[in-house]
């Protein structure tokens, strides 16, 4: 049988260009490196859960339609001190000579009249007497009327105008005598028997009574119909009455007595504004508001970024200080790496979280404002974390300075510097990338810690961490969920997160994968 000829021709020859879709498709290392990550399905979740975050705190700040400091208020039912009624059973003084009628000889009246004396001295002075009536006494001294002592107590009618001691001297003892006018000042006054005080042209002028009912504010003025259905109410027993003003506004009062003071205090029900604090959440605030009356979706926008970028330049800190100080351990050797490996031990030996602790409570007491604390924050987290890394590139610093293409190197007259930095850090920079994505999540859960503690990101600035402060209070951790539920999730999902794309990043790296 005749053989075929089976070697190739110019005819039959096969030629093969670059653009031949039977060429084999070689992979650069960065592409094989993403290959492998994305393969790995968990990974990609973890980063997919990493681009809402950034999506949600940087993006979602800047299309929301509030601040993260701005606040809401609503009209509230409040109940604010009002006034304060006192029925009388001691002894009370209206002066008319202060400097004779001193506080002391005052004290001295009181003792004189328990013991039912006529006179008393004081301080080489000798003082008088003399009873009136059942509740009222005259105080004299050198046969001057120096003062009186009553168990009631003459009102103005009209205003808050304090009466003249001869108006108020007549008008007692014409009550307590019986008396229905007396004269003050060139003026004559009727006394009925309720108490009232009237001028001549029967206007109103005081009245008398043993309950003293004082208001709150200085500038506030009773009128005596309100006091007479203020007491009426006590006297039947009520905690709470109406009033309608003389605008023909009704107001509701709540009365609570007072058993130290023996006094009542009287409650106004007002419309007052305040913080819309802790509202439930409505399609305005879709997550409600916080303490403050903030919107808590905003809060947590920008919580996240302060969060997120106090991560970020933590770990740029860490790893910029690490690699220099590793790097140069690791290349030279020798003195210099025991002495950078000892200043290593001595930062891991540092207890790092109670000297932040310090550092923290410092700067309260320098009151700090809240932009520089942020700053110094980083800053600190930053330089007590970088030896880790350092010891890191030490390692793998160590064990590339050996190869040829460092020999090579060595060869070709390249600079120290320019060694270490463009032939020895490129090749640590896969590990780095992998710590520190993965070191990340730890810097974000130490920040909220100190937030959490009072010690980190300070109001008006929001973190997660001060947000999730709020469960401090035990009533606010049970009724109302969306203030720290929302925050705890972000907070779980971006570390966590960050954790799965490290080791994502570190199984991609890792050269005996299978592909």
């Amino acid at each position: 049988m005749k053989k075929e000829n089976t070697a190739p021709s110019e005819n039959n020859k096969v030629n093969y260009s670059l653009n031949d879709d039977r060429r084999v498709k070689v992979l650069s290392p960065g592409a094989l490196v993403a290959k492998r990550f994305f393969r790995n399905r968990l990974a990609v979740t973890g980063l997919a859960v990493l681009i809402a975050m950034f999506a949600f705190s940087f993006i979602g700040g800047m299309v929301s339609p509030y601040k993260q400091d701005q606040k809401f208020y609503r009209v509230d039912q409040q109940s604010k001190a009002y006034a304060g009624v006192v029925r009388n059973e001691e002894w009370r003084y209206t002066v008319n000579d202060a400097e004779k009628f001193t506080g002391i000889v005052q004290a001295q009246t009181f003792l004189a009249i328990t013991k039912n004396a006529a006179d008393f001295s004081y301080s080489g002075t000798d003082y008088t007497l003399e009873k009136l009536a059942d509740d009222i006494y005259a105080v004299r001294t050198g046969g001057a009327l120096i003062g009186i002592a009553t168990k009631e107590v003459v009102s103005s009618s009209t205003s808050n105008d304090k009466l003249s001691f001869d108006f108020t001297y007549g008008a007692l003892l014409a009550k307590s005598t019986g008396e229905t006018s007396f004269t003050a000042e060139g003026q004559t006054y009727t006394v009925d028997k309720d108490g009232v005080v009237f001028a001549a042209d029967g206007a109103e002028v005081a009245y008398i009574s043993e309950y003293i009912v004082r208001a709150v504010m200085g500038d506030v003025f009773l009128t005596r119909d309100f006091k007479t259905k203020l007491i009426d109410a006590l006297e039947a027993g009520r905690t709470e009455f109406a009033y309608t003003d003389e605008n023909g506004e009704e107001c509701e009062y709540v009365l609570t007595y007072n058993a130290g003071t023996k006094s009542w205090d009287v409650m106004k029900e007002t419309d007052t504004t305040v913080f819309d604090t802790y509202a439930a959440p409505t399609k305005e605030h879709w997550l409600g508001t916080d303490r403050n009356g903030m919107d808590m979706l905003t809060r947590l926008m920008y919580g996240g970024r302060v969060s997120l970028i106090i991560g970020f330049i933590v770990v740029f800190i860490e790893s910029i200080i690490g690699v220099i100080m590793g790097g140069i351990s690791g290349y030279f050797g020798g003195w210099v790496d025991n002495l950078i490996m000892r200043i290593v031990d001595v930062f891991y030996c540092i207890p790092s979280m109670p000297v932040i602790i310090i550092l923290g409570a410092a700067m309260d007491a320098a009151n700090v404002e809240s932009s520089v604390r942020m700053l110094y924050l980083m800053l600190i987290l930053g330089f007590f974390g970088w030896a880790g890394t350092a010891r890191l590139v030490r390692g793998q610093i160590l064990s590339l300075r050996e190869q040829e293409f460092m020999t090579a190197t060595e060869a070709c007259g390249i600079s120290v510097r320019r060694r270490i930095f463009k032939h020895l850090i490129p090749n640590v920079i896969p590990q780095l990338i992998v710590v520190m994505t993965m070191g990340l999540g730890g810097t974000i859960i130490t920040e909220a810690t100190l937030s959490f503690l009072g010690l980190g990101v300070r109001f008006p600035f929001a973190s997660w961490g001060n947000i999730i402060n709020d469960v401090n209070n035990v009533f606010v951790l049970t009724h109302y969920w969306n203030i720290w539920i929302p925050a705890g999730v972000l907070l779980l999902m971006t570390v966590l997160a960050f954790n799965i794309v490290g080791d994502g990043l570190r199984d991609a790296f890792d050269p005996k994968m299978k592909r």
